[in-house]
């Protein structure tokens, strides 16, 4: 009995730290952040550094190998996708903060009026960014490269809270749930496919892949500027 009142003293101190946080990252708010976070939580405004990546996979790695990887990172990417959205969420029920059934809506900031679904935890955004983040981070093993993409996974899910449409803690767990999907798929890549896995890794004649980090650099820069006159989600 007491243990089973402390582990729910337990989980409301724990929700009650993620509401805060969550409510203190989305009060930062202003017209310019507005822009900005919009436009970078966008679906389709990352396709150039999607193709970036590719591109510089094809002309420095054997094909066969790039087009192995690349079917695995689709597996990952459709299992974070559909672990997170049709597992979880349904299975834990929690509102995102801007649903209007949520206690807390009135206290969130409200960009154009978008809310997203009904279900956020955990989030399918995160887990999908760093479920690629560690994948290509276990593959390529390239440090610039590794930085900017965990970079880009952070400000993803930073915009993602900052919207209202997720809490830090619905961020924080499709982290670990990327994190553990592309472990376990890179483990069944790197089994199965031993030498097209090490085809890939670093060797000292190795290409430097700092494209990709080039073209993510580029974006969020052109981002920030559009910011400043425009509010437009891609």
């Amino acid at each position: 009995m007491y243990v089973s009142i402390l582990l729910s003293s337990l989980l409301q101190t724990l929700i009650q730290w993620d509401t805060n946080i969550t409510l203190a990252i989305n009060g930062l708010h202003c017209g310019y952040l507005d822009n900005f976070m919009m436009m970078y939580s966008g679906k389709f405004i990352w396709i150039p550094l999607y193709v970036s990546l590719l591109v510089i996979m094809f002309r420095n790695f054997p094909r066969r190998a790039v087009i192995y990887c690349i079917l695995f990172a689709v597996l990952l990417i459709t299992l974070c996708d559909q672990t997170a959205s049709a597992v979880l969420r349904p299975l834990f029920d929690r509102l995102r903060p801007a649903n209007l059934a949520n206690p807390i809506s009135p206290m969130i900031h409200i960009v154009d009026g978008y809310r997203g679904g009904r279900h956020g935890f955990p989030s399918a955004h995160s887990a999908n960014c760093w479920s690629a983040f560690f994948f290509v981070a276990y593959v390529f093993r390239r440090r610039v490269l590794n930085f900017n993409l965990a970079a880009w996974a952070f400000l993803m899910c930073w915009s993602r809270v900052y919207l209202g449409v997720h809490y830090f803690g619905d961020v924080l767990c499709g982290m670990v749930l990327g994190f553990l999907l592309a472990s376990v798929v890179y483990y069944v890549f790197q089994l199965m496919l031993r030498q097209s896995a090490q085809s890939l890794r670093p060797k000292d004649d190795s290409p430097k892949l700092y494209t990709p980090a080039l073209v993510f650099n580029i974006e969020t820069a052109v981002m920030l500027i559009l910011a400043i006159f425009t509010r437009f989600s891609f």
